[in-house]
């Protein structure tokens, strides 16, 4: 059965101009919302479905512009028998380089044979579905696929019209499971006609009075209605065929009134145990009403992990579930630009590999903050969450995501970020200043487009605190270090870090008599104290993400200029669309 091995859409909704080539199995849709992502799948639904006609409006329109026509071409390779039948297409036959994306105009030896079946929709919204072909359009020739073809090379689409494929209605997943086939047709007829008669003899004592009018005027009015009027089902109101037999469970409940989830897991197996199995699945939004370890089966059921699939799945996915179970390869960021959409694979390099396993929700945004370490993603989250509450937009609402890269040297949080930029990601690193970065490096990294944050004069998050904010608000960092280790553990990294010259009891007793003034060199070995590996007062998302709300958002308008500077920059960064 046939499998799509090019897409071509021009001015379809929000998508200028895109060309993809999509894998033989698993092809999963990624990036923010509003980016395209189910446009693709309704693209290959429109185009491929077996209709007639489809409901379009202007709003379907590329910007509304009615005067450039939607296009959508789908270039069709793996074709069955029938579409390979030289008497009905051969004019029509190309030829496909997998490894360029170029359709040849000849058949050629050594490429895969292809079709390419356009839709075309201009101004009067009136759809044209044919065939592509220089051959036959420079003899004036056009020609749509056979319908019992497009028939059998229909997309299923699960989430749309599921419970037609709980019945025995044609084209049902029902009808493909195995070649047992109905033949009931003179028993339904005899059942219909029970039903008009049995609803007939109940229905005439209730509506007596009614059907006595209905007499009384026939006869007065010379309408030849018979001696009596009776009220039946109507014969063409009533007709069964097989698409009313239906898939019960075992008390009589129609398996129709299966939750969204269920639904879609069912019809997904019984599509894969079926001998005509459907070749091209759409699966808008995969995760919708399932749990962790049902969505998991479902996307098995799929053939997710299969080596040799049999059928070509799009979806689309919000699930950080979905993107651990599947491989790099079988992910594509969607990206838009002022006049095309790109979709880029995420790839199986073992950097990729293992950013989704780590952070699978950093791909699903559309900024990603790379942090050098835990300190810095309490920190940008403890602000967001105050300067949310102030009234300003949030970083979530913005689609941002932040990365932790687990404290190593800035170089490595720069390779992280890498990751990001090359799929295409507006990617921020916010590091930490008192490590050098390797010029080369930072070159590559500022060329991509990757936005550097980081803090001032070789310094790391906690000498900018200690730094940068007011006398009572290092009170309260000494006072929350207590809490988050304890007394002894502060006062022993403070005599370790002032080679025994300052003990916390000596730091207080010279701060009070200093009216709680900290000079510049307390502030600094208290900075120094605090930053210990191991042993740091501050080293976790949770505890800077107090600091943040606590003591830097309400002491931010008077600390440090420079200080205020690095975070202003910050935040204005992540908001700023890319």
């Amino acid at each position: 059965m046939a499998k799509i091995r090019k897409i071509e859409i021009k001015n379809f909704r929000s998508i200028k101009s895109l060309t993809w080539l999509p894998l033989p199995g698993v092809n999963c849709l990624i990036g923010p919302g509003d980016i395209g992502k189910s446009t693709i799948l309704d693209a290959i639904d429109l185009c491929l479905g077996a209709r007639r006609s489809i409901s379009i409006s202007d709003a379907d329109f590329h910007s509304l512009d009615i005067g450039c026509a939607i296009s959508i071409t789908l270039t069709l390779g793996d074709l069955e028998d029938s579409l390979k039948s030289i008497e009905a297409y051969g004019i029509y036959f190309q030829a496909f380089n997998s490894e360029t994306g170029e359709v040849l105009e000849e058949p050629k030896r050594g490429l895969e044979t292809v079709l390419n079946l356009n839709l075309t929709i201009n101004d009067d919204l009136e759809p044209e579905w044919s065939l592509v072909s220089g051959r036959a359009t420079s003899q004036g020739l056009t020609k749509n696929i056979a319908w019992k073809d497009r028939v059998a090379i229909a997309p299923m689409r699960l989430g749309s019209y599921e419970n037609s494929n709980f019945s025995w209605s044609k084209g049902s997943v029902l009808n493909r499971l195995s070649d047992q086939k109905i033949e009931a047709g003179e028993l339904l007829a005899q059942v219909a006609r029970e039903a008009r008669n049995t609803f007939g003899a109940y229905t005439d004592e209730q509506l007596s009075s009614t059907l006595a009018l209905v007499i009384k005027a026939a006869n007065e009015l010379g309408v030849e209605i018979g001696d009596a009027a009776k009220a039946m089902l109507d014969v063409r109101s009533v007709s069964f065929t097989n698409g009313a037999i239906s898939l019960h469970d075992n008390n009589g409940v129609p398996l129709r009134n299966l939750g969204t989830g269920s639904s879609r897991l069912l019809i997904a197996g019984l599509n894969q145990n079926s001998i005509n199995k459907t070749k091209i699945i759409l699966v808008d939004e995969v995760e919708h009403g399932l749990e962790p370890h049902r969505l998991t089966r479902l996307l098995n059921a799929l053939g997710s992990k299969s080596q040799d699939p049999v059928s070509q799945v799009f979806l689309t996915t919000h699930s950080p579930v979905a993107l651990r179970e599947l491989s790099g390869d079988q992910l594509y960021v969607v990206r838009r630009s002022s006049d095309e959409h790109v979709l880029t694979p995420i790839g199986i390099s073992n950097q990729m590999q293992g950013a989704i396993r780590v952070y699978p929700e950093s791909f699903l945004a559309s900024t990603v903050i790379v942090c050098e370490g835990a300190s810095e993603v309490g920190f940008i989250r403890g602000m967001d969450e105050r300067r949310s509450e102030s009234g300003k937009l949030s970083l979530s609402a913005r689609g941002v995501s932040y990365v932790d890269a687990k404290g190593g040297s800035p170089d490595e949080c720069l390779k992280k970020a890498m990751v990001y930029l090359t799929l295409g990601y507006k990617t921020i690193a916010f590091l930490d200043g008192d490590l050098e970065i390797s010029g080369e490096i930072l070159q590559e990294f500022q060329k991509a487009g990757g936005i550097l944050v980081g803090w001032r004069d070789d310094r790391a998050i906690e000498d900018e605190l200690f730094l940068s904010l007011t006398d009572d608000g290092v009170d309260l960092l000494i006072k929350y270090a207590i809490q988050f280790t304890d007394r002894t553990l502060v006062n022993n990294s403070l005599l370790e870090n002032s080679d025994r010259k300052f003990s916390l009891e000596s730091i207080e007793k010279i701060t009070a008599e200093n009216s709680g003034e900290y000079s510049e060199e307390l502030r600094l070995i208290l900075a120094k104290s605090s930053k210990m590996k191991k042993r740091g007062w501050f080293k976790t998302i949770g505890r800077m993400e107090i600091i943040a709300k606590d003591v830097i958002f309400p002491r931010l308008e008077i600390s440090d200029p420079g200080f205020v500077d690095v975070i202003e920059k910050l935040f204005f960064e992540a908001h700023d669309k890319a």
